[in-house]
């Protein structure tokens, strides 16, 4: 090998060599940012979200519902308030 063919197999080793270290850079950075699937914070919030939206559910079933039942009205509320 002369030198200008060593010199574009040493241009081209570094050109992958840098991409291999962005690559696991972005990786690792991304993981960072990302709390695990099995963190207790991570089930927290699932929960909380999930509980949130049942609630929702009942609001939006006792603001469209067309008997307007006042002992109905008052029974769901009721549930709503006794849950955590």
């Amino acid at each position: 090998m002369n030198g200008g063919e060593m010199m574009v197999v040493l241009i081209v080793l570094v050109a992958v060599a840098g991409k291999i270290i962005q690559a696991r850079y972005k990786a690792a950075e991304r993981s960072e940012r990302q709390p695990a699937p099995d963190s207790a914070d991570a089930q927290r919030q699932r929960n909380e979200i999930r509980a949130l939206k049942e609630r929702i559910a009942v609001l939006e079933r006792l603001a469209t519902d067309k008997e307007d039942s006042s002992a109905r009205l008052d029974r769901e509320i009721e549930k709503l308030r006794d849950r955590p």
